[in-house]
């Protein structure tokens, strides 16, 4: 059976201008971390740092989830179709715990080469040209994410505010890098400054994912909108004239918004017609005003049978 568009009506669908911002903001991140990765593989070959190598390796893998938002925003901001009936958000959700995976495995990766390479030897000391590669990743990376970030919040996308933790935690790493590299210059026997701040990043690398994952993980599980918002949706469509009662409100988590259902009593005396403008009226005023409701359901009962089943 083929979709029918008209129940759609009660889907709130994002923009062009959501898409079109959000893929800018990702294709510069792209692009930057591509820069980056060659500027500090270059510094840390002529400085002679391999802490600086390996940073430039791990801003080569943060492109890994530049290209999974590029791919994923095609899909997840695309209208209800024949096999998606209720959109294709859970995409996004898939996106950000992939997202958040990614995390968990750089800072398990840096975690532990910091610490199998506690005591090892450096023939040589790295120099100022590693540093100032550091340096600039580390400028760069935090521009991104507060760029980042600022997009993905203002269009409330879990994924791209999910990649911009993933810029931060690049800037992070390049830390200890361009740590290691002023120590190693002023005080040769302060190298071992690397590894230990590799190991603290990582702490802070891991407490990132969790909270990007955390939220989707609910969402995977259909856990329930908080109480807060249950109790918003219901003050919004009590303060529609002609609702007399709401209750067996029901809202999850659907990408970024809520996707709720709800029951309302109304006079019994109204016609099929009013009962029906009325919870169009309904839907209405919660996808306009709820708290990022997308998609709503409203049960009509009329007010005396309300009355029975309380009785």
């Amino acid at each position: 059976m083929a979709f029918d568009k008209r129940e759609s009506a009660c889907l709130r669908v994002p923009d062009i201008t959501t898409m079109r911002e959000l893929r800018r903001v990702t294709w510069v991140g792209l692009i930057a971390n591509l820069f980056l990765s060659s500027l500090k593989f270059v510094g840390g070959i002529f400085g002679k740092s391999q802490a600086v190598v390996a940073d430039a390796v791990h801003s080569l893998s943060d492109s890994t989830t530049d290209v999974a938002i590029l791919v994923g925003i095609r899909y997840w901001l695309k209208p209800p179709d024949d096999c998606h009936p209720y959109g294709h958000r859970r995409i996004e959700t898939l996106v950000t715990i992939t997202i958040g995976l990614l995390l968990v495995g750089v800072a398990a990766g840096l975690a532990y080469n910091g610490l199998v390479t506690l005591q090892e030897k450096h023939s040589s000391g790295p120099n100022w040209i590693a540093f100032v590669a550091a340096a600039v990743s580390i400028v760069c990376k935090e521009f991104l994410y507060h760029w980042t970030v600022a997009a993905g919040r203002r269009h409330k996308s879990p994924a791209v505010i999910a990649n911009a933790w993933h810029h931060r935690s690049d800037a992070l790493s390049s830390i200890p890098a361009a740590m290691a590299v002023l120590g190693a210059a002023l005080y040769p026997t302060w190298i071992f400054l690397d590894h230990v701040g590799a190991v603290v990043v990582s702490v802070f690398i891991l407490q990132a994912a969790w909270k990007i994952m955390w939220p989707a993980l609910r969402e995977i599980v259909d856990a329930g909108a908080s109480e807060r918002d249950c109790e918003k949706i219901k003050t919004i469509a009590l303060g529609i004239e002609g609702v007399n009662d709401v209750h067996a409100i029901r809202a999850r988590y659907l990408g970024s918004g809520l996707q709720a259902d709800l029951h309302i009593t109304v006079d019994g005396n109204k016609t099929v017609r009013e009962g029906h403008d009325l919870s169009e009226k309904v839907k209405e005023m919660l996808l306009a005003n709820g708290p990022d409701v997308i998609d709503v359901v409203v049960h009509l009962e009329p007010a005396e049978e309300s009355m029975k089943y309380e009785g």
